[in-house]
C-alpha cells in the first residue's frame, strides 16, 4: 500500500488541518468534535442544512459547505459514521432560527446517529427535519444498510435544497423539495478496482484484473454481479437499464444526468461514459437538460463510476441553477 499520509490513525485530523489551511476564508473547522461550518453561520432567518458521513468520499460532504449548499458537514473516521455529538453541535452551529435539515444517506450508522442528534437538537428547541437519501437501485440491503443505499442523489439534494434555503424557503418547503428530489432520482455504480482504507492496508474486496463489479457501494460493498471487462458502452447499459426501469423514467422526461467518478477514474473516461449515457437517454426519449460530470462522491482510490438520473421539475431546475460557492462545487446563475 502506498498513500500520501502521515499515519493511518491521523489521516482525518490531518485532512481537516489541510482543509482549514486551504479554505479558512470560507469555512470554520472544528477538531473536537470534528465539523466544517460555513464561516458566516448561523445565517439568521435561513434554514440550516447539514450532512455528514465517513471520510474517504471527498469532496462529499465537507467540500460542499458554503453559500448555496450545506451550512455544515461532519466527517467521521474513514468509512465510519460521525457521532451524534458531532451532528448535534453542527445543528446548533447553523441554527439561524428557521430550523435545520439533516441530509442523511441510508446507512445504518448514519441513520441511527443522526436520529439521536435530531432528538438532541429538538431538546435545545431547534426544529429539525430529516431527508433520507436511498437512491441506489443495485441492491435492497447491503453490508451497511437496511434498504437501499444513499449515493449520488445526495449531492443533488444538498445542492437543490441549498438553493431553496438561500431563497429563504421555509423548513417544511425545503424538506419537501429534498424528499421529492430523492423520490425522483435513481443511481447505480460499478468498480474496476477495490479501494484500500488507510487503517487496514488491504483491498476492500477481491476483483480479478479482467473483472468488473456491477452495482458496487461506495464502501466497497458487493453489487449485483461480476463480469469480464467490457467497453464503456456495455458498462453504461448495465447501469442505465435498471435505473431507467426502476422509477420508471418515460419518454419526454426532462432529466439531470450525473456521471460520478469513484476516486481513481480519469476524467477522460467519465466523458466517454457520459457520451454513452447521452445516447441511451436519447434512445429512451429523455431530454438531458442539466448534467454533472466529475468525482464528487468518491471511495478513496477506487476506479469506477456511478450514474445518477434525476427527473426534473421547474423548482428543482431553478435551484440547481442557483449560485453556489463551495470548495467542491461552484457556479453563478
Amino acid at each position: 500500500m502506498k498513500k500520501l499520509i502521515n499515519t493511518p490513525d491521523g489521516v482525518v485530523q490531518d485532512e481537516l488541518h489541510g482543509f482549514q489551511a486551504a479554505h479558512g476564508d470560507r469555512v470554520r473547522v472544528s477538531f473536537d468534535p470534528a465539523m466544517i461550518v460555513r464561516i458566516d453561520a448561523p445565517v439568521k432567518g435561513k434554514v440550516g442544512i447539514i450532512s455528514g458521513g465517513g471520510s474517504g468520499h471527498e469532496p462529499m460532504h465537507g467540500g460542499f459547505v458554503g453559500p448555496g449548499m450545506l451550512d455544515a458537514a461532519c466527517p467521521g473516521e474513514v468509512f465510519t459514521s460521525p457521532t451524534p455529538d458531532q451532528m448535534a453541535e453542527a445543528t446548533k452551529a447553523v441554527d439561524g432560527g428557521a430550523g435545520v435539515i439533516h441530509v442523511v444517506k441510508n446507512y445504518t450508522g448514519d441513520v441511527m446517529n443522526f436520529d439521536m442528534a435530531a432528538e438532541l437538537g429538538k431538546g435545545e428547541g431547534i426544529e429539525v427535519e430529516t431527508i433520507l437519501t436511498n437512491d441506489d437501485v443495485a441492491v435492497e440491503d447491503s453490508l451497511y444498510t437496511a434498504g437501499r443505499r444513499g449515493v449520488g442523489v445526495t449531492v443533488l439534494v444538498e445542492k437543490i435544497c441549498g438553493g431553496a434555503a438561500e431563497d429563504r424557503r421555509s423548513l417544511q418547503q425545503v424538506a419537501e423539495l429534498g424528499r421529492r428530489v430523492n423520490a425522483n432520482g435513481r443511481s447505480m455504480g460499478m468498480a474496476l478496482t477495490p479501494c484500500i482504507t488507510p487503517a487496514s492496508g488491504n483491498p476492500s474486496f477481491e476483483l480479478a484484473d479482467d473483472e468488473v463489479e456491477i452495482g458496487i457501494g461506495i464502501h466497497g460493498e458487493p453489487g449485483r454481479f461480476r463480469e469480464k471487462v467490457g467497453p464503456a458502452s456495455q458498462v453504461a447499459e448495465r447501469l442505465m437499464t435498471p435505473i431507467l426501469e426502476d422509477l420508471p423514467f418515460s419518454s419526454g422526461d426532462r432529466v439531470l444526468a450525473f456521471v460520478n467518478g469513484m476516486g481513481g477514474t480519469p476524467l477522460i473516461e467519465l466523458y466517454v461514459v457520459y457520451a454513452e449515457v447521452a445516447k441511451i437517454a436519447q434512445q429512451h426519449g429523455l431530454r438531458i437538460e442539466r448534467n454533472l460530470i466529475g468525482s464528487y462522491i468518491t471511495s478513496l482510490e477506487m476506479q469506477g463510476c456511478s450514474i445518477t438520473l434525476l427527473k426534473l421539475d421547474e423548482e428543482m431546475t431553478r435551484y440547481w441553477d442557483a449560485p453556489v460557492n463551495t470548495p467542491g462545487l461552484r457556479w453563478k446563475a
